[in-house]
């Protein structure tokens, strides 16, 4: 399954960190157990009868689930374990596993956490409110897990028997069905989370983006992304998505527009926001017949990047800045970054454009430098370096020079042809 491109999609929904509640936790009076709210007061489910007489053994579970609470591994291990396996009351078995399964959610082990939860709902003896608590939880641990379909099962089990309807539950249901790929009920999901609530949670929306991009809705899913961005100006993740998805959807002006908004207002403060709208430009520039303007303004971008510490002088931010002076045809300034850029690089990329633009200005000898130092690093197109050093050599007239640049040429495939046919001419083939 493709994702979008430039989203940060919640794994899960927030997970339910804590024990969910039970009589064999609580600490209040009976008349307070009284007064306390059923949260779901609808449900189909009998609550079974409870079976937990011992006090000992009330006692023992306590400070287990209370250890659990604490982040006491080893005492809520040696507590619980021992109930789980041999304690005669299967409420207490179930509160025992629950306990458990919190223990492994805590070590980052959702996979054991999994089964314990499985088993402890499957002894049928939680009280209603406990039962669908650990239910939703089982839910969210198979999100988790990337379960998927189980989560969805899952889910709308509780929600079948709890009778219950809550925002987080439909944005956990969206969230599974986009990363199934079903974008239609992932958008359901989520426009139904938003009317559950007066305080949605922005990353809903970035659910709701992705699906609506990845279900070619590229309209709904940039106006969504500008909607979020007006509201929180000052909020980074809303500027990349709201950028993110009007490139996807090739509106590219418009992503422009957003991003000069935050730079104007100082919102924009990161490398990469830099860096992206330089790009953008450069992109626009290179699809459009006059390119000059856009990469003007990519070079106008960085260079402001730069005086303000934001765009560290890196080979790669030199490259692109290399890259949009020479597409502005300002040569000088394109050799002055890819100068700085094949100083600190670890390859001989930008060696190879500095070499290939002093070579357009006869500068044969400054270009053999940069073009030897190319083939050192090495370089995507290692043909097309060798021949263009060849030509730095012929310019220098140092024919055996050439002739052996370009033997190297004509061992690469993507030149062979026309080194080969060069030495044919030069009289130095085969």
């Amino acid at each position: 399954m493709k994702h979008a491109q430039g989203f940060t999609v919640l794994a899960s929904a927030v997970l339910f960190l804590g024990l969910a509640s039970s009589p064999a936790m609580a600490r209040n009076s009976h008349s307070d157990k009284g007064k306390q709210q059923l949260q779901y007061p609808d449900t189909t489910r009998v609550a079974p009868k409870l079976d937990l007489r011992s006090a000992k053994e009330q006692k023992a579970l306590n400070e287990g689930l209370d250890a659990v609470n604490n982040g006491n591994k080893a005492k809520a291990e040696a507590l619980l374990q021992p109930i789980v396996k041999d304690s005669k009351s299967k409420y207490a078995q179930a509160l025992a596993l629950q306990g458990l399964a919190s223990l492994s959610y805590k070590d980052g082990d959702i996979k054991a956490a999994i089964p314990l939860l499985q088993r402890s709902l499957a002894l049928g003896v939680m009280p209603n409110d406990t039962y669908f608590q650990l239910e939703y939880m089982l839910a969210q641990f198979q999100l988790a897990d990337q379960q998927y379909q189980a989560s969805l099962d899952t889910i709308a089990k509780w929600r079948a028997q709890g009778k219950k309807e809550t925002a987080d539950s439909y944005a956990l249901e969206g969230n599974a069905y986009y990363r199934l790929g079903k974008y239609k009920q992932a958008i359901a999901a989520i426009e139904k989370a938003k009317t559950l609530t007066d305080k949605p949670n922005p990353n809903w929306n970035q659910i709701l983006m992705a699906s609506y991009s990845e279900s070619g809705q590229g309209g709904k899913a940039s106006q969504i992304a500008e909607q979020q961005y007006a509201a929180n100006p000052n909020d980074p993740n809303a500027l990349n998505n709201a950028v993110s998805v009007l490139m996807q959807a090739n509106k590219y002006p418009q992503a422009i527009q957003l991003m000069e908004k935050a730079r104007a207002s100082g919102a924009l403060k990161t490398e990469s926001g830099y860096v992206n709208l330089a790009k953008l430009y450069l992109i626009t520039g290179q699809n459009s017949a006059n390119p000059k303007p856009n990469a003007l303004k990519a070079q106008q971008v960085l260079n402001d990047g730069m005086s303000k510490g934001v765009v560290p002088a890196s080979s790669d931010n030199y490259m692109l800045l290399g890259e949009s002076a020479e597409l502005a045809d300002q040569t000088k300034a394109a050799l002055a970054a890819y100068t700085k850029a094949a100083s600190s690089a670890t390859t001989g990329e930008a060696a190879m454009r500095a070499g290939h633009l002093l070579l357009t200005e006869n500068k044969y000898r400054q270009a053999r430098s940069m073009l030897k130092q190319s083939v050192a690093k090495g370089v995507k197109h290692m043909g097309t370096a060798y021949m263009l050093l060849a030509e730095s050599e012929r310019g220098l007239k140092n024919k055996p020079a050439a002739i052996a640049a370009m033997r190297m040429a004509a061992k690469q495939p993507e030149t062979a042809a026309k080194a080969e046919a060069w030495l044919k001419k030069a009289g130095a083939g085969k």
